[in-house]
Parts: structure tokens; C-alpha cells; sequence
């Protein structure tokens, strides 16, 4: 089997090391030798095992009829939706590790792949190398997922760890995180929660069968969350996650990512550092945890050449993806349901009269106290929390 690589960085060059480290296991496993003849990219690499591979053309690869798997680490939907779109339509098979592409086009490209007798796969697409596309789309089939929620992002887990840990402020853990390269010199994708909206609308797209828009997913950030937020997290024994959160609302879903404070006692409260958790709950299933690197070069080319693996164990066959081009209407975040946690300094008489019954967090933090309150919608919130003074508030 001749593949071909479009994308030389980070990913595209771990799936390259992972296909010749494994190489004797992977051809065992995928039931002939695995060898890659094309790289794609603009830059030249002199002196280095892929010199002569090079390519700058994706047409050389769409026309050679050699190559029957095509890799995507390009990143972005453009250019990287029209090089695979034609390498689909020229028979080929495609992996990619691509979150942006699939999240924008994957319902497009997966009845693409299916049109034409090929498979579009994506599991490197959410939680680097830990498996959670694949148990969706095969193993979990017989269920009725009624909740997925996940840490999907690494930069992010580590410097709410960090602050957690060692009681720093967020500037400060911004700027380790960017020291030791888990966080982008423009971390904005990152810290503003984008990159797990775009995973959680993918898996909410394969646990609906239904196109799921990550621009219609209410979605905050942690650049809010302080070292005060954290001492009231430990006072209550709980945690500060990031969390991207799917749950099955009548015949929807309501979408969310935002830092929630969660109980210890809770699967995803100790993911800690720069690993991924993703936790579901099916209908019969009960409870599912996974967990691994949700990141990384060498554990997300692993989850592209298992693609590849299963790709060249499946030609002529195209493997079925429930995900439909149709959108999927999500419950509105106004009506979406969630209890809180209120910092204030407002008198407690107003916080009683308008919020009711809420239970207090004390002598914490001079000059302010916490209280939680019932589960209520987030228009109802929002309507009560105008009425105090809100220093911070963060969903439990």
C-alpha cells in the first residue's frame, strides 16, 4: 500500500516516524507493507529520510494511481477541504488529524468518500490519541449517548492544573504554558475554548447523526478564572475544568464549553496536566471514562496510522458514518440548564430574596463569600445575577 503525506509538520512528520517505527507490526496488522511515496509541502527537507518525496503539487498525488491512502496534517479548511475533496473523488482513501476541516466539512466529506466507494476518517480529530471516534462508531452503536463531556484541551487542563497546584495567577501560568510550548504564541484558539468547541461539535455530530455547527455552541474561555476562583474550588473540594459539554435534551442536544467547578468524587476531576478525559454516559452502557494524550506528536500520528491501518484493511469498502449534511437544531443555551457558583460582596438578604435557597461558602476570600445555588436556566441567571454585584460566577 503507497500512501502519500500532505502536511510535514508536526503530525505529518510523527505519522512518517510512527509507520517506520511500528512498520513490521503495522503491515502484520493492516495485512500488507505500509510505504509512503509522496510528501506534500512547500518546504524542502535536504539531508533527511523524505528528501526525495517531496512534492508541491497535490495533483501529483490525486493522479497517481499508486496511491491508494492519503494523510492530512495540512491544518485549516482551506486548502486543505479542496485537496482532499479531490483526492476522495479520485478513489482514494483519506485520514486526517484535521479538527477545523472535520468540524466545518465533515458531513460533506464523509458522503463524498461514500458516493465514491472510499472512507474519510478522522479519530485524530479529538483527544489526540486517545480512541473516541472509533468506540462511537463502533462499539456504542447499540446505545443512546445521553451525555459526552471531556477536557479537549491540553494547554489549557495544564495551566488550570498549574493554578490549582501552585496558586498562580492566570497571566502567569499563560506565559509557563508558552515557555514550555503547550500554549501557541497566539494561544487565543486555546484559552477562548474554540478548539474544544470544534471537537465537542464533532462528537455531538457522530452521537446525533446530524451536522452540528461549533459557531452555534455557547462557548467561554478561562481567561476569567482567577487564583480567588481556585481557593473557593478547594474549599468546596472540588476542581476548575475547562469542560465541552454534550448532553440529549428531548430529541437535541444543549452544547456548551465553559470552566465549570466539578466534585472530586468526578471521573474528570483528576485529568490533570496537559492530558485529555472524555466522559460518556449511554443509556445502557451506564458510565464510560477514556483517557490518554489528548495531544502530542507521536499519540496523534498513532490515532492517524490506526486509520490508515483500518482503511487498508477495508479497500473497496466504505465503513458507514452516521453524521447527515442536515442541521441539527441545538436547545438554545438561554434554556439550557445549570446550577452556579456566585462570588459577591452584595448583602445576603438580596441574595436570598432573589436566588431563594443557596447554600455559602465563607471566610475564603475578606471582603466577599460564595454561595451555589439550584439548577436554573441560564436566561434566569442571568435575569437574577444582574440584580447583584457578580465578582465571578461559575457553573457546578
Amino acid at each position: 500500500m503507497k500512501i502519500a503525506v500532505m502536511g510535514y509538520g508536526t503530525i505529518g512528520s510523527g505519522v512518517v516516524e510512527v509507520l517506520e517505527i511500528n512498520k513490521d507490526k503495522i503491515a502484520e496488522r493492516a495485512g500488507e507493507p505500509i510505504e509512503v511515496k509522496y510528501v506534500l509541502d512547500l518546504r524542502e527537507f535536504p539531508g533527511t529520510s523524505i528528501e526525495n518525496k517531496i512534492v508541491h503539487d497535490y495533483k501529483t498525488i490525486a493522479q497517481d494511481p499508486e496511491i491508494g491512502i492519503v494523510v492530512e496534517t495540512m491544518g485549516g479548511v482551506e486548502p486543505a477541504f479542496t485537496f482532499v475533496k479531490e483526492m476522495l473523488e479520485a478513489g482514494k482513501q483519506v485520514a486526517t488529524s484535521n479538527k477545523n476541516l472535520v468540524a466545518a466539512k465533515g458531513a460533506e466529506l464523509i458522503k463524498i468518500a461514500r458516493d465514491h466507494g472510499v472512507n474519510f476518517q478522522f479519530e485524530a480529530s479529538v483527544g489526540g490519541g486517545i480512541p473516541i471516534i472509533r468506540p462511537l462508531n463502533k462499539c456504542l452503536t447499540a446505545d443512546e449517548i445521553e451525555e459526552i463531556t471531556g477536557i479537549l484541551n491540553g494547554t489549557t487542563n495544564y495551566m488550570l492544573t498549574k493554578m490549582a497546584d501552585e496558586g498562580a495567577d492566570f497571566d502567569e501560568v499563560l506565559k509557563d504554558a508558552q515557555d514550555k510550548g503547550y500554549a501557541e504564541k497566539d494561544p487565543t484558539a486555546d484559552i477562548e475554548g474554540y478548539d474544544p468547541c470544534r471537537k465537542i461539535a464533532i462528537l455531538t455530530s457522530l452521537i446525533a447523526g446530524q451536522q452540528v455547527d461549533f459557531e452555534d455552541i455557547h462557548c467561554e474561555g478561562i481567561t476569567k478564572i482567577t487564583a480567588d476562583d481556585f481557593k473557593y474550588a478547594k474549599a468546596m473540594n472540588r476542581s476548575i475544568k475547562l469542560l465541552a459539554s454534550s448532553r440529549k435534551v428531548g430529541s437535541s442536544y444543549t452544547c456548551i464549553v465553559a470552566p465549570y467547578m466539578i466534585d472530586s468524587a468526578h471521573p474528570l476531576c483528576g485529568v490533570n496536566g496537559v492530558f485529555n478525559g472524555i466522559f460518556l454516559h449511554g443509556n445502557a452502557l451506564g458510565d464510560a471514562m477514556f483517557y490518554g494524550s489528548g495531544a502530542g506528536k507521536l499519540p496523534t500520528a498513532s490515532a492517524v496510522v490506526a486509520d490508515v491501518v483500518d482503511m487498508a484493511r477495508h479497500q473497496h469498502t466504505n465503513i458507514y458514518i452516521d453524521w447527515k449534511p442536515e442541521k441539527l437544531t441545538l436547545v438554545s443555551y438561554d434554556d439550557s440548564v445549570n446550577r452556579f457558583f456566585v462570588r459577591t460582596d452584595s448583602p445576603k438578604e438580596e441574595v436570598e430574596k432573589i436566588f431563594g435557597n443557596v447554600s455559602y461558602v465563607e471566610n475564603v476570600v475578606d471582603g466577599e463569600y460564595g454561595f451555589t445555588t439550584e439548577a436554573m436556566a441560564e436566561k434566569d441567571f442571568a435575569a437574577k445575577a444582574d440584580k447583584i454585584n457578580v465578582i465571578n460566577r461559575i457553573r457546578l
